[in-house]
């Protein structure tokens, strides 16, 4: 049995985004809890070089958003990553997997060898489809992921293995 483009994207980026709102709604509670600003939070990094949490979220659904309208050969939502509270990075969430909702397997599914060229500050990259998924898209979502769950988890938000796998 063969694995779809459509199959190795769109539904694991939904999942893990809805595993990633669940972890904000952990992290929310937190704040409350401890009595500590939610900005806090959402501004701190794991390193001074870092970027902040409210950035891995806004990334993380930029590589979701981004991919899947390459492989599609459609536009992507542009949102302006202004998010500073939990409830907007959230709703950010939201939007993106209602984008990813929209998008069918037909748009996506056929696109291994579709032509994905990137500006990137380095120049262009150019990759075809199947290894712009594998090899560029899916890590980088993933690390974004990564380093928001370990900020999080880092500041004290009790999150363990199963937040970030979910469907338990």
């Amino acid at each position: 049995m063969s694995l779809s483009m459509y199959q190795a994207s769109v539904p694991v980026f939904i999942r893990m985004l809805g595993n990633l709102s669940a972890i904000l709604d952990k992290a929310a509670a937190y704040a409350e809890a401890k009595k500590i600003d939610p900005t806090v939070l959402i501004r701190d990094r794991l390193a001074p070089d870092m970027l902040p949490l409210s950035f891995q979220i806004q990334t993380t659904t930029d590589h979701a958003k981004g991919c899947t309208a390459r492989l599609a050969g459609i536009e992507a939502p542009k949102f302006a990553d202004t998010e500073s509270t939990f409830p907007e990075l959230k709703e950010r969430i939201a939007k993106t997997v209602s984008f990813l909702q929209s998008v069918t397997a037909a748009q996506v599914d056929g696109s291994e060898d579709r032509a994905i060229t990137l500006s990137m500050r380095s120049g262009e990259l150019k990759l075809q489809g199947q290894n712009y998924l594998l090899s560029f898209a899916l890590p980088n979502f993933y690390f974004h992921i990564t380093t928001a769950y370990a900020i999080l988890r880092h500041n004290g938000v009790e999150l363990g293995k199963g937040d970030y796998i979910g469907g338990r």
